[in-house]
């Protein structure tokens, strides 16, 4: 599982880089606000330190307006696609594009408009006030009055010293913080991991009311029961290729079979080829 640590928020050198895209990102805002999707072209990938490719050929397309389920069991590339969707990870071939651009460019208006929660990650030692003040230059769309209503709810307050939060906590304020950035693009790696029951009821509703028409939203998780009542598109995906993609509405609507059936049931159909 790879981790994601942050950048000192407080050095200089990284004020002068976060001014420099805001001018970017100010100056963009207005010239690429359309409806666009999400597209991993024909990529392939794969770790040094590892045999064979995590990736082959693979293509997919993501588009506005839904929730994505990016399904799978453990080890089966779900993180790594994030990584890759959100330029951190090179493709050996092939690329990743939002709006025609290719994400491993990094072009300030591109990063404005992703957003990932990884499932594991390092916060500075700052108070979350602080870190909200540097880090929110990025998003030209954040919302104070969101963030605080996140926190509210999260009962969560800007005092709190980031580097001594549990996990639950430091992951209810970097989604609280996700959210109110109001980027086209949000990708969660296993989200719920760390959340008690109240916090993964309240995680769900603040996805359902963020979800609009310009929103592309992934949920990349193996715990299909904690988020199956908002996704709208499943894609299960193994390793190298999708196994199953469709309207998650089509598999509820005789009320037969639930999501997380649905993902059993798939998976297990496929052991059972495997093994034939």
């Amino acid at each position: 599982m790879r981790r994601l640590f942050l950048p000192d928020i407080s050095s200089k050198a990284y004020i002068r880089v976060l001014r420099t895209a805001l001018k970017a990102q100010l100056f963009q805002l207005n010239n690429n606000d359309n409806m666009s999707t999400l597209e991993v072209k024909r990529l392939t990938f794969s770790y040094k330190k590892t045999r064979g490719a995590v990736f082959r050929d693979f293509n997919m397309e993501l588009s506005p307006g839904h929730i994505y389920g990016l399904l799978g069991a453990n080890g089966t590339g779900k993180s790594t696609m994030l990584y890759l969707m959100s330029g951190l990870l090179t493709p050996q071939s092939g690329l990743v594009t939002y709006n025609g651009t290719d994400v491993r460019k990094r072009l300030p208006g591109t990063m404005r408009e992703i957003f990932i929660v990884p499932d594991e990650f390092e916060l500075p030692n700052v108070t979350l006030k602080h870190y909200i003040e540097t880090n929110r230059m990025f998003y030209p769309r954040f919302s104070e009055e969101d963030m605080n209503t996140y926190l509210d709810v999260f009962n969560t307050h800007t005092d709190a010293k980031l580097s001594e939060l549990s996990l639950g906590q430091r992951k209810k304020i970097f989604m609280s913080f996700a959210m109110a950035t109001h980027t086209r693009v949000l990708l969660m790696d296993e989200p719920t991991n760390g959340l008690d029951i109240l916090s993964k009821e309240q995680f769900r509703t603040f996805l359902t009311k963020g979800r609009n028409e310009e929103s592309i939203f992934v949920v990349a998780t193996h715990q299909v029961k904690d988020i199956e009542a908002v996704l709208d598109r499943i894609i299960m995906i193994d390793g190298t290729r999708i196994i199953a993609e469709t309207d998650a509405d089509s598999i509820r609507k005789d009320g037969k079979i639930d999501l997380e059936q649905y993902y059993k049931d798939t998976l297990k159909s496929k052991e059972n080829n495997h093994e034939q």
